[in-house]
């Protein structure tokens, strides 16, 4: 059978390291194309883009504006390329991308050229990264938050592709007798909600991420694969930005930490787990530290 000269053969492999890219957002603010040449020549095979995009919705954008006057960046979505150009510079260098992040607004009201976005680089899934402060103040907010979550993932289906969740540190205490994350486990529809689970921040949540693979098989299909100094733990629930920063130093080299990586990563891959991306949130010397945690992952899948 013959296929058409555009027909892209894409199998996913599990063990073919990806990255998040605000790992190194300033980097790609200067170069994109420069950047993506780095990557894939350090042994990357798949990136995940951060909005917000010029179709984001319009409070995401001046949020961003605010945040971008004090990290000193202000590079984010395809970075001044449109998806088109995008995906072209991503094919040269043989990187895939299984992942966009987005914000809880654009997942409501802009699904549509979210979704187009998305098929156009290649996409997968539209991953929220966080539930906003003022969506989870209590458990009805979390059951809203459910309600609308199954919503999104409906939609999402509908213009062919999935919804996933990506957690932080918050959701891991009880709130009013319950687990608030164990409880969106529950109330969401496993067809439409998936989960990307962010390994630092849920066990610094208090947290077992082999016991959540094991208790909760296909629902975990993307991972931020990070590595910690020490076995460290929020100073309350993990709620608010005053307890990620306390922790911030705490994020090292994949491999090079005390996180039991190899069966943490063997757990998800024996439950469903279809992406690894490393993440080092803005680190320093990205040039060095990124290239370290590509080749220890490598050994730890292998």
């Amino acid at each position: 059978m013959m296929m058409p000269a555009s027909f892209e053969f894409n199998f996913n492999n599990v063990n073919d390291p990806g990255i998040g890219l605000f790992s190194l957002p300033t980097v790609l603010e200067k170069d994109f194309r420069k950047g993506m040449e780095m990557l894939s020549n350090m042994g990357y095979k798949k990136i995940e883009f951060y909005g917000p995009y010029t179709f984001s919705a319009e409070k995401q954008k001046q949020s961003w504006a605010n945040i971008a006057k004090m990290v000193g960046f202000s590079g984010s979505g395809f970075f001044g390329n449109d998806a088109k150009q995008a995906k072209k510079i991503l094919t040269e260098y043989g990187l895939t991308c299984p992942s966009l992040h987005t914000d809880l607004d654009t997942l409501r009201d802009h699904m549509g050229p979210l979704a187009e976005a998305a098929n156009t680089v290649g996409a997968t899934y539209v991953t929220l990264p966080g539930i906003p402060d003022d969506e989870r103040k209590n458990l009805d907010g979390y059951k809203k938050v459910a309600a609308d979550f199954n919503k999104i993932g409906e939609a999402a289906k509908k213009h062919g592709v999935r919804f996933a969740y990506h957690n932080h540190g918050y959701g891991f205490s009880e709130m009013e007798g319950q687990i608030p994350t164990l409880m969106l486990l529950k109330q969401t529809d496993p067809s439409l909600v998936y989960l990307q689970m962010d390994l630092f921040w849920t066990v610094a949540g208090g947290a077992d991420p082999i016991k959540l693979f094991n208790d909760n098989k296909g629902r975990y299909k993307l991972m931020h694969v990070k590595d910690m100094k020490s076995q460290a733990r929020f100073s309350g629930d993990g709620g608010d930005a005053q307890q990620w920063m306390a922790l911030w130093g705490e994020m090292t080299n994949v491999g090079d930490g005390v996180l039991d990586l190899k069966n943490i990563l063997a757990a998800a891959k024996a439950n469903g787990m279809e992406h690894f991306i490393i993440e080092q949130d803005m680190v320093k010397d990205p040039e060095i530290s990124l290239k370290r945690s590509v080749d220890n992952f490598k050994k730890l899948v292998s």
